[in-house]
């Protein structure tokens, strides 16, 4: 994704007016989860919908997919694995007693080498890792394709699943957040804690305690053997993975750090202060913070080059590097719920007169010649009709030309 170029400006409503509370993309399909209990599948280039995938019965609050294999996890307590070519439900895991809030697809790789120079390779097979507000975790086989499908009754018997393998039980209140790579998990909690477990035993390696408020967000520095955790206590801290200790607080924001990204080796954290910060990992220093929000930061990404975050009214883009505010990408919002964005695109999820849409900034159009109309107007897409209405001349515009 370019920043000097003028994108092409794509919208199109998704989910009615129901909140947004996850969003994917990559080249070919946009994949949002929402409150409503549906998982929706767009085209990213015409913003056309291919698909419902509806079974959940609760709001969609976890989501990740691999190939072409979905991931998701709801207030019904269930997770539910999908095939997203045909978009048909294939597998339905139970055994959690509250929502499943966050979850994560673990691929192998490798984490080491043997003594005759062989590698280790953790874990030994795709796993999913799902958390709960049960206060649990439960570790899954990923499913593969080809494989018969299975439809777990409630309540479950653990023993009948062919892809349940232990559950990891330890925090006293919700699981909130979670991230791994190999055979480390850490999670974040309601009961102030941030643990440490090995995931190919179940063993907790350790119980990280110095925050007094709520854990909202972690995430691993594999290369640097740490974690970090952002709290509603309004700070950051960094933990060595070998001791447990706390090696740095990171303090600065005045309010609840609900959100934390380390890309490119920069850590970026935002909070309910309507700040985000840009910190040294090294030194724990803060680099830059990145004021121009008026309201709490409902989500950001960055790639080490630019972060663009979204809150109360607008969505906005920022240099990472010395933390200077470069531009509004969007204006007049009745709110922002997710943004994600790649080396062309930025996607965003968002409330425009209390209207749900899917937004996309395609800054690779002009590049491609792929835009007939002037880079910066928006164009709304009617996804159940193949053209698209042009809001600012009320032009129709033929889709398929």
């Amino acid at each position: 994704m370019q920043d000097n170029l003028q994108p092409q400006h794509l919208a199109f409503r998704a989910h009615h007016r129901q909140v947004i509370t996850r969003l994917l993309f990559d080249n070919e399909r946009i994949i949002t989860g929402s409150d409503d209990t549906e998982i929706h599948v767009h085209d990213t280039e015409t913003g056309f919908f291919r698909k419902r995938l509806e079974g959940h019965t609760g709001a969609v609050w976890a989501l990740q997919y691999d190939g072409d294999t979905l991931v998701s996890g709801s207030t019904d307590c269930s997770v539910r694995v999908w095939d997203l070519k045909t978009g048909r439900c294939l597998h339905v895991f139970q055994g959690h007693t509250s929502t499943v809030r966050c979850l994560v697809i673990l691929r192998p790789v490798e984490v080491g080498k043997k003594p005759d120079g062989a590698p280790i390779v953790m874990p030994k097979e795709p796993l999913i890792v799902t958390g709960s507000r049960d206060s649990t975790l439960r570790v899954w086989k990923l499913p593969q394709p080809g494989d018969k499908t299975f439809f777990q009754e409630c309540p479950p018997a653990d023993r009948d699943s062919p892809y349940f393998l232990r559950t990891l039980s330890g925090h006293h209140n919700s699981v909130r957040a979670i991230c791994a790579q190999g055979d480390t998990l850490i999670s974040g909690s309601y009961d102030c804690t941030v643990r440490v477990w090995k995931i190919s035993t179940g063993d907790l390696v350790h119980r990280l305690q110095g925050h007094t408020q709520k854990v909202y967000s972690v995430v691993l520095d594999h290369n640097r053997g740490r974690c970090i955790s952002g709290s509603m206590d309004n700070l950051v801290k960094v933990w060595d993975l070998q001791t447990g200790s706390c090696l740095f607080n990171l303090e600065g924001h005045t309010s609840l750090v609900g959100l934390l990204d380390l890309s490119h080796d920069r850590l970026v954290s935002a909070a309910a202060d309507s700040t985000l910060r840009i910190w040294d990992l090294e030194s724990g220093a803060c680099k830059a913070t990145l004021s121009a929000h008026k309201g709490a930061i409902t989500c950001f990404q960055h790639d080490g080059r630019k972060v663009i975050s979204g809150s109360d009214k607008t969505l906005k883009m920022w240099n990472a590097k010395d933390g200077k505010f470069v531009c509004d990408l969007l204006t007049d919002l009745s709110g922002v719920w997710q943004v994600r964005f790649d080396e062309r695109r930025c996607v965003a999820a968002l409330q425009r007169n209390d209207v749900t849409y899917i937004e996309v900034l395609d800054f690779g159009a002009s590049r491609d010649w792929i835009s007939a109309t002037t880079p910066s107007q928006r164009i709304v897409v009617d996804v159940h009709a193949p053209e698209a209405l042009n809001v600012q001349n009320a032009a129709l515009i033929n889709t398929d030309a």
